[in-house]
């Protein structure tokens, strides 16, 4: 088990607990939702907080947040004499090299890679999903490379695939199982999940997965320059190096994305520098506040996110301790133990209750797998009965709270997932599901009509559409 981070009351480490009350009521309020937040001050805990049915207990995918975890697996194999950030990156594959390398490949260094100045044009990533080649590898060497390496930013989640590649290479270990013994364990994160490639490779730019805790231990010890519980995991050194800004990102249009960018981490307003994930998962570093700031979210808008902190955080934090001031440590301990992410309003039953129980609607062949829906009401939850290609998946939606689960995606993955519903009005019932160790929300809207059942489904946030078509079931 690892050794918990110490806890402190925010006033005894120089905090307002008025203004983190402040914050968790606007994050409530102002954003789509965050999932969680920990605020460490002078090494302690100070304020967390989980919205049901999110837990501290749970990972949450980090999605680019990973990068600055691979980075770091690369300052350790520089350390341990296995590479050199000035290495070409050509000298770690000779043999998928093309016959005629593109002259840019040839130059691009480790060092570009890390700074996001690889030479190309756009992020590589989707290159490597649509190759016909399960090497990943191969294909990122094949792509052409149109600007001098070390010259032009271009946030590219394939550069960072390809730096956990040649940890690999150089190691003969997984990214993740590098990592174990030189920077999970000692950390104390446990059972770190990292998605792989078709050839074996741990994604690097994303794919990795750990709780709350994990990532502010993770900023604690960058904050710490490498030491943690009294031994240097990694070097002074390298964290100078991999948080200063190194690129020029000053033509980004939001103000905390041209910042500059160091060896996988961003740098921000207020002298602060994070790691970032898509749909707002944070772990932000404050140097001058001795602080560091943990939140996973599932958000449209990172930026407002990233205001918040501005507003809120960063002026709770004083140079010395405060007087204590019960009033608002309640206030701020009553709002942290009743988050939630909201529950479809309505009633337990309507009109349709009982004409759809028991019937099992037909659909026709869709692009959502659904290929039936039945409805199952009871005194303290409804359950929707999915038929799809795997089975029938059982969502069991509880009234005005959360009931956890899990369903089976198309590939065989089971994902845990917590439901609610309620009846919106007489035909109408609306059912949210949380994946709730992701940032995705579902919400499910179905409408009843004589023997006919209208199928919609929104996602909260989403790389594509978020909408998808509407379905047509009729009664069996």
């Amino acid at each position: 088990m690892p050794v918990p981070l110490p806890r402190s009351t925010p006033e005894a480490q120089g905090i307002s607990s008025h203004d983190l009350a402040l914050f968790v009521q606007e994050a409530t309020e102002r954003l789509d939702a965050l999932h969680s937040f920990m605020l460490l001050r002078h090494g302690h805990v100070v304020a967390e907080g989980w919205w049901s049915p999110y837990a501290a207990s749970e990972p949450h995918m980090l999605f680019s947040l990973s990068k600055s975890f691979t980075a770091t697996a690369v300052g350790l194999a520089q350390e341990e004499g296995r590479l050199q950030v000035s290495d070409r990156l050509l000298s770690f594959f000779p043999e998928l090299a093309p016959a005629q390398p593109d002259p840019g490949l040839a130059a691009m260094t480790l060092q570009d890679l890390l700074t996001m100045r690889s030479g190309h044009a756009e992020d590589t990533l989707g290159r490597l999903f649509e190759g016909q080649d399960a090497s990943w590898t191969r294909t990122f060497l094949s792509l052409p490379v149109p600007y001098p390496p070390g010259t032009h930013f271009v946030y590219n989640t394939g550069a960072t695939y390809m730096l956990s590649a040649v940890v690999q290479r150089v190691t003969g270990q997984r990214l993740s199982d590098y990592l174990g013994p030189r920077l999970f364990a000692p950390l104390g994160i446990e059972n770190p999940i990292w998605d792989r490639s078709p050839e074996g490779v741990d994604l690097g730019g994303f794919g990795l997965s750990v709780t709350t805790e994990d990532i502010a231990r993770f900023g604690q010890l960058y904050l710490q320059r490498g030491q943690w519980q009294g031994r240097q995991l990694i070097s002074a050194a390298w964290v100078g190096e991999a948080t200063t800004g190194h690129a020029d990102n000053s033509a980004n249009t939001n103000v905390d994305w041209q910042q500059g960018y160091g060896y996988q981490f961003w740098r921000c307003r207020h002298n602060a520098y994070r790691g970032d994930g898509a749909f707002g998962q944070y772990m932000i570093v404050f140097p001058e506040q001795d602080a560091v700031l943990a939140i996973t979210a599932g958000l449209s808008d990172m930026a407002a996110e990233l205001d918040l902190v501005w507003e809120r955080i960063l002026p709770a934090m004083h140079n010395g301790p405060l007087p204590a001031d019960s009033a608002a440590t309640e206030r701020l301990r009553a709002r942290l133990a009743g988050l939630t992410l909201p529950t479809p309003q309505g009633r337990t039953a309507a009109a349709a209750t009982a004409t759809v129980a028991g019937k099992r609607y037909l659909l026709a062949s869709n692009d959502q797998h659904v290929e039936s829906v039945a409805f199952e009401p009871g005194a303290a939850h409804d359950t929707l009965v999915i038929g799809t290609p795997r089975g029938e998946q059982r969502l069991v939606c509880g009234h005005g709270a959360w009931v956890r689960g899990t369903i089976s995606l198309d590939g065989g993955a089971v994902v845990p997932v917590a439901a609610s519903g309620a009846w919106t009005d007489d035909n109408t019932y609306v059912a949210s599901v949380c994946a709730y160790q992701t940032p995705f929300h579902s919400r499910l809207t179905l409408a009843f009509a004589a023997d006919r059942l209208l199928w919609d489904r929104e996602e909260n946030v989403s790389f594509g559409p978020r909408k998808y078509p509407q379905l047509t079931g009729l009664v069996q």
